[in-house]
């Protein structure tokens, strides 16, 4: 299982696999009781994993660095009950977290997310094809800026070779121009 098909629905508890993707919504597998479901996104709403952000006291953070951080701290859980207990793990696993910003319920939400990304062993990484994509974006510009000048040349050499054209054939397209227009009726 990616971390990347993960998703969070609104409404519904805990997380849910992404199976296939429908004009009005998705069939997802939830990962507490693996049973498979239909989800309308005319009722709920889907947020990836690898979307969120969580807010920090500097630049907001991926949920997955926060994730890596909790796995590093090593320590036990907290019950996921107790908001102030919560709080006292985050302020020891990710100090960087901004408590004003972020409500208890959703650091609530993060340990339950944690645990159930821990039971169901999955690997919490944000997806490569986006680093590709960076690469194949940064190597893009080079041959655009070398096809420039080549054009440039290109049209240069058109506008030579026109001016050498025989003169033959400028006087005829002179002749075409000047030939009466037809009356209009």
């Amino acid at each position: 299982m990616e971390y990347s098909k993960l998703v969070a629905i609104t409404g519904l508890p805990g997380l849910f696999e992404l199976i296939n993707s429908k004009t009005d919504g998705a069939i997802v597998r939830s990962l507490d009781d693996k049973s498979t479901r239909f989800v309308s996104s005319r009722v709920h709403n889907f947020s990836h994993l690898e979307s969120i952000e969580v807010y920090t006291v500097r630049d907001n953070v991926n949920l997955v660095d926060l994730f890596q951080a909790m796995d590093k701290d090593g320590g036990k859980l907290p019950d996921d009950k107790d908001a102030a207990a919560v709080k006292k793990y985050f302020e020891k696993a990710y100090p960087d977290m901004d408590f004003e910003r972020v409500y208890s319920s959703d650091m609530k939400k993060m340990v339950k997310w944690f645990s159930i990304l821990k039971k169901n062993n999955v690997e919490i990484k944000l997806s490569e094809p986006e680093e590709e994509e960076e690469e194949v974006v940064a190597e893009a510009p080079a041959p655009v800026v070398e096809e420039k000048p080549a054009k440039k040349t290109t049209k240069k050499k058109a506008a030579a070779e026109e001016e050498e054209a025989p003169k033959a054939e400028k006087p005829a397209k002179k002749a075409a121009a000047k030939a009466p227009a037809k009356p209009k009726k």
